[in-house]
């Protein structure tokens, strides 16, 4: 069975492990948000393909959330030294990963071909694919202003609220080579379990890649980030209070109208299913090891019969 995940990082990237554990990982192409990529002292950082490709590899950091396992900071250290920037933590281990892909981008290469090689030198055979190899930006109305993601997100600690959000090029942005074709050739389409609003709204702002999943012959079922109307980490459920107004599955679903097909919840979101127009699926979805993030991807792939 061909499966397409359309993802951001950290617990979407927990979600992929577990796909790929279960369904095999030749089969499975990850369509990673570009959102929140920035350049931080001269280097291009892709934050959620990274965490996905660590993920994958086994190498990040699974107590801290993001990063690389047995990371150290000198590096950062010395720029601080310097007063340099410092505000986003890139650790020891992470800057050669950064450094390559600058280089690679700045001689030409798109970002889609880096991503491959990355993936390749890993030796994983999952394709991971940026959602589009133009720029694109998620910005963040707040009351206090206007921000980049990672200026909200990181330097801000995400505690303003979020009145609205833009994607900068969205308008003109072409889904990367390989998304369409997957998402053609798929038997079954997830969304991870990733902020609805900043990790898979700047993916679906590309308007090909949009179409494609409004245009899906197969199933497409979204696996909701809440537990009992509550995040476990991170603002999507104070986003969707503010920008949906709520928190239940029927909320959670609204964000993907016309997209999705069935919901995978939380049971402790069992009693809370009223309004909802897709097929609900119930069942434990905190992820907190191996088998628990397999048993959620059992749930999700278990749409199409074997």
């Amino acid at each position: 069975m061909k499966v397409v995940v359309l993802s951001g990082g950290v617990g979407g990237a927990r979600f992929v492990k577990g796909v790929v554990e279960v369904a095999g990982p030749r089969d499975v192409t990850v369509v990673g948000n570009v959102g929140d990529d920035l350049e931080v002292l001269g280097m291009h950082v892709s934050p959620d393909l990274d965490s996905i490709l660590y993920a994958l590899a086994g190498l990040n950091d699974e107590r801290r959330g993001w990063g690389r396992e047995g990371e150290t900071w000198h590096a950062l250290d010395s720029v601080a030294a310097f007063h340099g920037e410092t505000w986003f933590r890139l650790g020891d281990r992470d800057l050669g990963l950064h450094l390559v892909r600058t280089e690679a981008l700045r001689a030409g290469e798109p970002l889609s071909a880096v991503m491959a090689r990355l993936v390749r030198a890993l030796g994983l055979e999952t394709r991971l694919l940026p959602a589009t190899d133009d720029r694109l930006r998620t910005w963040i109305t707040t009351p206090a202003g206007e921000f980049t993601f990672q200026e909200w997100f990181v330097a801000r600690g995400h505690q303003d609220e979020v009145d609205a959000l833009r994607f900068e090029g969205a308008e003109t942005a072409g889904a990367a080579p390989g998304v369409l074709e997957a998402i053609a050739g798929a038997d079954l389409l997830l969304l991870a379990p990733s902020n609805p609003y900043v990790s898979l709204a700047p993916i679906l702002a590309v308007r090909s890649v949009r179409s494609a999943l409004e245009r899906r012959r197969v199933p497409c079922v979204a696996v909701s980030p809440l537990i009992g109307g509550r995040t476990v980490k991170g603002p999507a459920d104070r986003m969707l209070a503010r920008l949906a107004g709520g928190t239940s599955p029927a909320h959670v679903a609204g964000c993907y109208t016309g997209l999705i097909d069935a919901l995978v919840v939380d049971e402790a979101d069992a009693d809370s299913l009223d309004g909802i127009d897709v097929r609900a699926i119930v069942t434990r979805t905190l992820m907190t090891g191996a088998d628990a993030r397999r048993r959620l991807a059992e749930a999700a792939l278990g749409v199409v019969p074997a």
